[in-house]
């Protein structure tokens, strides 16, 4: 095969030979070699060695990736997955009997000492399976004319985890009658009937399950195990006898011990594995001796094995059950007695710990046809090996006329060709195969994911997917961003700012009757007594006031020029500040930045280590971000997401994808160790890749600061992390091309001014949980760029707050909870001359507890060893200031105490509070203030948000409230002051993005004319199904401003989840939306019922369609656009039947491409 031709030329390579003779001695060994090269280093060690070998790495994604880059090299016969179980041993969730047939049948080749390579997570070898010598992998295979006694079957079915349900209509079952066995093969579509002649099997035939009917002849069957146990007479005697004494005294075991002896087939009897077989043991220890087991960068496995057992604890004390005996502890996993192999990366070995290392060049043609073809003649004029693997023919025909006509020379050398055509386990292949070209290019048809440039072994290895574009090839449509998520929330008695009429009282939402039937206004009180009712649909010119200093404004007076010379001045002041946003904005655009290349497969191979799957919102913030990268323009970006909801790993796909067009990025921290913790997060992830990250903080020496400032100018190090240090003269970048700045709002002004000047050149990408009004004003007005993190991670809870006066009882109640589940507490004390006293109310409250402390006057050093101590979990208790406020993440710190809260700001109270709840358990957070104190206005204020405010992904809404107790004076300047306190803010924004978009030259969307809905049905929600008005206010606010479909599905299914099914009125007024948006896209400006007929006005029906709805009635009148469609039933059906006949029509969302 090709692959020994290529494993020739690597291994002989001299870097190698300290690794070559470690493994032809048996000792372990470790290499240091780069992420992108490894499934070709491991493809390239096995055809040297062909032998049983299983791979591990971080991550399920990874695992794929890794298996089919190994495939492409060795054939898919030599490679094989096992894949991680997503069910647990105690749910009732039946296992997909695929997963299981895959991990039996990976298991069984290890066992028998094939010569193959077995890709698994670190994270799948955790579940233990029955102990080795059990055999429980064994698969057995039925054929024509083979004896068989016929008596032994069902037993044998039976040890392989299939059930005798009666019939066969389900994978894993199966059915004995007559002298026929009829079974349902895991991973089979159709079950199959072996029929005996004695004990002879006579005859196998596929069979309809439904009916019984055979519908065609097969030579054999080969049944694969469907459970990683079997109830055999065995397995079901060591059960009885081990859960018989137990189950006396317990319904459910007892219940549990019957379906055992009955042999049933549920899923939750795996808890009992160990009971069944008096123990279990972890996948590894069923391989040969002679396997080879190979670990790709060990600490990344631990951390991923630790990440996953995290998970499984928190499920099992969900269901109240015990992980022992199930799965493997990270910190006792033996990944086995065989030798190992480590692929680790120079960076995180350092040079003493490896047994050898190779440098790896990425090809870097990506982006353009002259790098191609630079790169391609510099590899053929330095006599290397040059592959360039192109599995398509019609691609492969194109490149070699390109090359012809550039007069590089050029080959073949086909999976098929007579030079290829030994088995890669045959021994002559590995010494008859004639040697590779070095003074050509060769094509190869191997679908190789990715290429490689090995300078040592003078090989470089092209991939076509090194030039195909992997950003979003198709631009997306621009996410709207949902206005009440980013505008205030408003109830009875805020003042409030309506678009045409001006600054009123909310008093109530008020049920009226017209024409015979109910709907919903929303009453606004204004100067002088009068009053005006606003249509629910009309609820989005509705803002709340939010003025400069926090005060109650001025009744507007209704029919009067009052308001229309306010909003004329503040419109003209906006004009004005807009020309000035825009400036920046501007000078930014006219500088040519740096156009990032698309996405290398380095870059998915990066991105597929991460453990979890991003959320919507995730996803949708990288393919902005890396739409703005590939843009000439310099990028300037804003990315809000509450805390914990992975921002850092958006940024660091960013950071990764700068790097990879050998541009560095410096990444700015408020705090010391926030800045700490991204350099390991980085340090962690960019290391397998040799991408060298630094850090410039309090707690590396000044010797090291030294080196890292070196590193950074000479453009070895790729990523520096640090305080606003990194704003210091001698930070001198050798080529920065892009900037993250984490939680802006906490630098100071001559920072700010800093940072605005670097903007003018580099892409510049901001991370804030709760954004600083200005900035959050910039990006709402279209001068900055927004993304939005709304989705929380999957399973995540909200946090329970409580607030309140400081009691020694709830503090040691707190305490004592979160250490009886093993858990950690932050106790905040924010004096540093007091924190002694508050370390001793600890020690009263809770004495068991181990208690440090933390705070900034401390040394880098203990400052470090505290928080190494409580990572550790050696530390109960952490009192500390709030020096934890930003980057502490501890999944075990689920409880938080506050002391004199009402001294903190809201922001900083809510970063806080985001220091716990980053797991799926339950976590509380206490804001106490001293009784004896009495409380400002603003501080009352401040902790009724923090109260208030308890829903996941409530960041913009803080921000929101703490621009509103504040007041929003300071945000614009003193020019501003007399036009916000005239419109509110939140107008006055919505004024000034329209400015903004007018400065820039930009065409204003055109705003579709409004529907006229007169149709005789009730649209309200009712008291009685949604109580709270400000939460009714809110999905009125909703559905006004919702512009999709898709909005008010979604809308929908939220509300019904949360206060259960609507009641006809509420599903009218969800369908009156629907009505109004479909009609609105379609031209239609009036939808009305008249004389037993809907009435559409102004809509265009498409002949088709206009046909069908004849013959259901309709009558359509394409000259005056009037379609009328006959309506004689029940008053229930109204709102579908006008809904359905324009769903007929068109109207549909557009669909992303």
């Amino acid at each position: 095969m090709l692959i020994n031709r290529v494993s020739r030329q690597i291994m002989t390579c001299p870097e190698l030979e300290p690794l070559v003779r470690a493994l032809g001695a048996g000792d372990d060994a470790t290499l240091a070699v780069a992420q992108s090269a490894r499934p070709l280093m491991l493809a390239a060690i096995w055809a040297d060695d062909p032998r049983p070998c299983l791979f591990v790495v971080s991550g399920e994604e990874a695992a794929d990736r890794a298996a089919r880059a190994l495939a492409a090299w060795l054939g898919q016969d030599v490679v094989c997955r096992y894949p991680e179980r997503r069910d647990y041993p105690w749910s009732e969730k039946a296992p997909e009997d695929s997963v299981v047939g895959a991990r039996c049948r990976a298991v069984a080749r290890l066992a028998e000492g094939e010569r193959c390579i077995v890709v698994a997570s670190a994270r799948s070898l955790l579940r233990r399976v029955p102990p080795a010598g059990s055999g429980y992998w064994a698969s057995s295979t039925f054929s024509v004319g083979d004896e068989v006694p016929f008596d032994e079957v069902p037993a044998l079915l039976v040890g392989m985890g299939y059930a005798d349900n009666g019939e066969v209509d389900v994978p894993g079952s199966f059915h004995v009658h007559g002298d026929a066995v009829d079974v349902f093969p895991a991973q089979a579509t159709t079950p199959v009937r072996i029929e005996f002649f004695g004990d002879e099997i006579d005859r196998v035939r596929r069979m309809v399950a439904a009916t019984g009917q055979t519908i065609g002849e097969l030579k054999s069957v080969t049944v694969s195990p469907c459970r990683e146990m079997a109830l055999t007479d065995e397995t079901v005697a060591r059960a009885e006898e081990a859960l018989y004494a137990r189950a006396q005294n317990d319904n459910a075991l007892a219940a549990d011990l019957e379906l055992i002896g009955a042999r049933a087939a549920q899923p939750a009897l795996e808890r009992y594995l160990p009971e069944l077989y008096s123990g279990s043991a972890t996948p590894i220890d069923h391989a040969s001796a002679n396997t080879l087991v190979v670990l790709a960068e060990p600490r990344a496995l631990f951390d991923d094995c630790l990440r996953a057992a995290d998970e499984v604890e928190q499920a099992a004390t969900a269901a109240r059950v015990s992980t022992k005996g199930l799965y493997t502890n990270p910190r006792q996993l033996d990944f086995g007695r065989q030798q190992r192999l480590s692929f680790a990366s120079m960076l995180r070995a350092g040079a003493g710990a490896v047994t050898a290392s190779l440098e790896v060049r990425q090809p870097g043609v990506n982006g353009s046809d002259s790098k191609l073809i630079g790169r391609v003649r510099q590899l053929v004029a330095d006599r290397s090996v040059t592959l360039f693997a192109v599995p398509d023919r019609g691609a492969r025909e194109a490149l070699e006329l390109r090359f012809n006509d550039e007069g590089i020379p050029f080959a073949e050398s086909l999976g098929s060709a007579a030079e290829n055509a030994h088995d890669v386990c045959d021994d002559d292949a590995r010494f008859d195969a004639p040697a590779l070209a070095r003074d050509r290019v060769t094509f190869i048809d191997a679908p190789v994911p990715a290429g490689v440039v090995i300078p040592a072994a003078r090989l470089g290895i092209l991939s076509i997917d090194d030039l195909a574009s992997r950003t979003a090839k198709a631009r997306r449509r621009a996410k709207r961003v949902d206005p009440t998520s980013v505008t205030f929330p408003f109830k009875p008695g805020d003042y409030v700012v309506h678009a045409t009429h001006g600054i009123a009282l909310f008093s109530d939402i008020v049920r009226q009757e017209v024409g015979g039937r109910e709907r919903d206004y929303f009453q606004l009180s204004y100067a002088g007594g009068d009053k005006l009712f606003v249509p629910l649909e009309q609820v989005d010119r509705i803002t709340r006031y939010v003025g400069p200093d926090g005060d109650s404004p001025r009744l507007t007076r209704l029919n009067t020029a009052d308001w229309s010379r306010a909003t004329g001045k503040a419109r003209k002041s906006a004009k004005k500040l807009a020309f000035d946003l825009v400036d920046l904005y501007t000078r930014r655009s006219s500088v040519t930045g740096f156009a990032f290349s698309p996405d290398t497969p380095a870059q998915e191979d990066m991105e597929s280590s991460f453990s979890y799957d991003l959320t919507p919102d995730q996803a949708s913030a990288v393919a902005d971000i890396k739409a703005d990268m590939e843009a000439r323009k310099p990028m300037d970006r804003l990315l809000c997401g509450d805390v914990g909801f992975g921002k850092t790993e958006v940024a660091l796909r960013a950071a990764f994808k700068c790097c990879q067009d050998a541009k560095q990025v410096m990444i700015l921290c408020p705090t010391t160790i926030l800045a700490q913790q991204h350099f390991e997060t980085f340090f962690e992830r960019f290391a397998p890749f040799d991408l060298k990250v630094a850090v410039l903080s309090r707690f590396v020496t000044p010797a090291q600061q030294r080196r890292a400032l070196a590193g950074f100018a000479d453009g070895s190090v790729d990523v520096l992390v640090g305080t606003h240090r990194l704003l210091s003269a001698d930070v001198n970048p050798y080529d920065l091309g892009l900037v993250i700045i984490d939680e802006e709002q906490r630098f100071g002004v001559q920072h700010k001014e800093q940072l605005k000047n670097l903007r003018e050149q580099v892409d510049v990408l901001t991370l804030s949980a709760t954004p600083i009004p200005r900035t959050m004003q910039m990006a709402m007005s279209g001068v900055r760029d927004m993304s939005l993190i709304m989705t929380p991670p999957p399973g995540r809870l909200p946090v329970k707050v409580t607030v309140g006066e400081y009691d020694p009882d709830v503090v040691s109640a707190a305490i004592r909870a979160e250490l009886a589940r093993k858990g950690q507490v932050y106790y905040v004390s924010n004096r540093v001359h007091t924190i002694d006293d508050a370390v001793s109310r600890v020690m009263e409250a809770a004495p068991e507890a181990r208690v440090a402390v933390a705070h900034g006057k401390m040394s880098a050093k203990q400052v470090e060893d505290v928080m190494l101590r409580f990572n550790e979990h050696e530390v109960d208790v952490l009192v500390a200031t709030t020096i934890i406020e930003s980057g502490i993440d501890n999944s075990h710190s689920n409880t938080l105490i506050i002391e004199d809260s009402q001294r903190l700001g809201l922001a900083q109270l809510y970063q806080l509070k985001g220091r716990v709840g980053r797991s799926r358990q339950q976590a509380y957070a206490y804001f106490m203030f001293p009784g004896e104190v009495p409380l400002t206005p603003e501080a009352t204020d401040r902790l009724t948000a923090i109260n208030e405010y308890q829903d996941l992904g409530s960041g913009m809404k803080i921000a929101m409230r703490d621009l509103e107790i504040r007041g929003a004076g300071s945000l614009m300047g003193a020019e501003q002051h007399g036009n916000l306190s005239s419109v509110g803010f939140d107008l006055f924004t919505q004024m000034l993005g329209e400015a903004v978009a007018e400065a820039r030259g930009e065409a204003r969307d055109v705003e579709l004319a409004e529907v006229n809905i007169n149709l005789p049905a009730d649209f309200f929600l009712a008291e009685e199904y949604l109580p709270e008005v400000d939460r009714r206010v809110l999905v009125y606010r909703k559905l006004a401003a919702a512009v999709d479909i898709a909005e008010v599905d979604t809308l929908q299914e939220e509300t019904e989840e949360r206060f259960g099914a609507l009641p006809l009125t509420g599903k009218n007024l969800f369908d009156r939306a629907r009505v109004r948006i479909r009609a609105q896209r379609l031209g239609c400006t009036t939808v009305n019922l008249t004389n037993g007929r809907i009435i559409y006005q102004g809509i265009d029906v498409p002949r088709a369609v206009a046909l069908k709805l004849k013959g259901e009635g309709a009558l359509n009148y394409p000259k005056t656009h009037k379609l009328a469609y006959p309506f004689r039933r029940k008053d229930s059906e109204l709102m579908p039947v006008a809904l359905g006949v324009l769903e007929q029509i068109g109207g549909d969302d557009e669909l992303d491409e």
